[in-house]
């Protein structure tokens, strides 16, 4: 497999060369002329989340630093939020809605923080509600640390799952070696907790001797994209492998999905980091690209606007520059399929409360997919 992996990273240098799962390929990845699209929120640099609201204004995520309010095609820039941290891959990430939101009025976002212990920053959650144009009532419910000044690796998105817990992702922040198979030490994790930040009393590790107790799966990468199944409530979540080994995994309470003992990726360098692909205890992928793709903002489609696209993933390619469709049989991967095509870089992805998905492009804005007739 290890022999394969290279040769398949180093020869093959097109996107339909090679996509993989643990038990089977699926080598092609066909463009799809299926679909029109339409740019509904204009001059956007990094939109690295956003989230709908009941009254179909939309909040944005710059990772600069801004989170806007859009309405009726008019964007309003919040004020009121935390200090930002920006440095390489950390800024101000994810935005959440609660699923109670109008009872609650509660928002989350996620977003790299110089708060705590030690130089640079690490990821932070936090949650606050709107008052007009301002962010208040803010509340830390999740600071990771130490700090670091490593520019890699911060995650992170948010998502609640059905019984209204909140899960959010923080990467390894470029600590291979010591922090995702070590789970006394924040990164490299799945996290779930309730959303006021309490830790659920059934998570995996709150009997473990100096765990991090809000830990839910741990031996991650670079987890940055996440979304519940519609249908079952399962957490699905993708990450970032290094040269090659992109990973989608459904997240299961206390498994070790294996960064970096196993991974069917290498170094950028070309060399190897391991020489294994599995290993007992540890999870295999449920599906896993090579070459890499670099995968950022992840949907499961429900609407009845893509009927032949109900059950699909849908996965945003930053390297790439497409999003791309991943039809599923009993649990696999059946087919590959590029959607806008050349579009830029797709940064995150939601289906609206409209039923139609919107994707967010990188110095490009927000995109609607909308199906040709």
């Amino acid at each position: 497999m290890r022999q394969f992996t290279t040769i398949c990273i180093t020869i093959m240098i097109t996107l339909s060369a090679c996509g993989q799962q643990a038990e089977s390929s699926v080598k092609a990845v066909t463009p799809s002329q299926k679909y029109a699209s339409e740019i509904v929120v204009s001059d956007l640099s990094i939109p690295w989340g956003f989230a709908f609201l009941p009254d179909g204004s939309m909040l944005i995520t710059e990772k600069s630093g801004e989170l806007l309010l859009v309405k009726n095609g008019k964007k309003t820039v919040i004020e009121g939020l935390p200090e930002i941290y920006v440095r390489g891959q950390g800024g101000l990430l994810d935005v959440e809605v609660h699923p109670n939101y109008e009872k609650n009025g509660w928002i989350y976002i996620s977003y790299a923080s110089a708060e705590g212990e030690g130089q640079g920053g690490n990821t932070s959650i936090m949650r606050g509600k709107l008052a007009g144009n301002k962010f208040t009532d803010n509340q830390v419910l999740y600071k990771a640390g130490p700090n670091s000044r490593r520019g890699q690796h911060f995650g992170s998105r948010i998502v609640f799952d059905d019984q209204g817990y909140l899960f959010f992702s923080i990467g390894d922040r470029g600590s291979r070696d010591v922090n995702p198979q070590d789970i006394t030490k924040d990164c490299g994790k799945i996290y779930r907790i309730h959303d006021d930040g309490k830790i659920p009393t059934d998570n995996p590790f709150v009997n473990e001797t100096g765990a991090k107790t809000a830990i839910y799966s741990y031996g991650h990468r670079n987890p940055q994209g996440m979304a519940k199944d519609p249908k079952t409530g399962a957490i699905w979540a993708n990450e970032h492998g290094p040269r090659g080994g992109d990973e989608i995994n459904i997240i299961k309470p206390g498994k070790n999905y294996g960064w970096p003992v196993i991974s069917y990726g290498i170094n950028y360098s070309g060399t190897t980091f391991t020489e294994i692909t599995e290993k007992d205890g540890m999870e295999q992928p449920m599906f896993y690209w090579v070459p890499s793709i670099a995968p950022s903002g992840m949907a499961i489609v429900s609407s009845e606007k893509y009927p032949e696209m109900n059950g699909n993933l849908l996965v945003g390619s930053l390297k790439f520059q497409y999003l791309e469709r991943l039809a599923l049989e009993n649990g696999k991967v059946v087919k590959r399929e590029k959607l806008l095509e050349n579009i830029g870089r797709v940064r995150s992805v939601n289906q609206g409360p409209d039923g139609f998905i919107y994707v967010g492009v990188e110095d490009v804005g927000i995109v609607k997919l909308i199906p040709k007739k």
